[in-house]
């Protein structure tokens, strides 16, 4: 099953590309790539989407952003996370974590 939007729950692309920047910076279409590699494809996110969600993420702090060169040679704003934003990762990664044992419970009751 493939699912195109993303933001099926609140916060749900913003943990993800907070999550995509743990290893170091990456350009929109590097975030685009990983998400779409690490979720076997599932997960498609589209530039129209991403890139506002990456300005509310860097309006908030929880992001930076400079402007650098691909592999390509091309030129992009490349993205990383700040110590508000790792923090904020950790916040909603356990929060998403409490969500799906308290769903998985949920669901396996009798």
């Amino acid at each position: 099953m493939k699912i195109h939007q993303l933001d099926l729950f609140k916060g749900t692309l913003s943990l993800l590309l907070l999550k995509s920047l743990t290893h170091g910076q990456r350009h929109g279409h590097e975030i685009m790539r990983w998400i779409r590699k690490i979720s076997d494809e599932t997960f498609l996110v589209e530039e129209g989407t991403i890139y506002p969600a990456l300005h509310r993420l860097e309006a908030r702090s929880y992001i930076e952003s400079k402007w650098g060169i691909t592999t390509n040679n091309r030129r992009a704003k490349f993205y990383r996370l700040t110590t508000k934003g790792k923090a904020r990762l950790k916040q909603e990664s356990e929060e998403w974590f409490f969500y799906v044992a308290t769903f998985s419970q949920l669901l396996k009751a009798t």
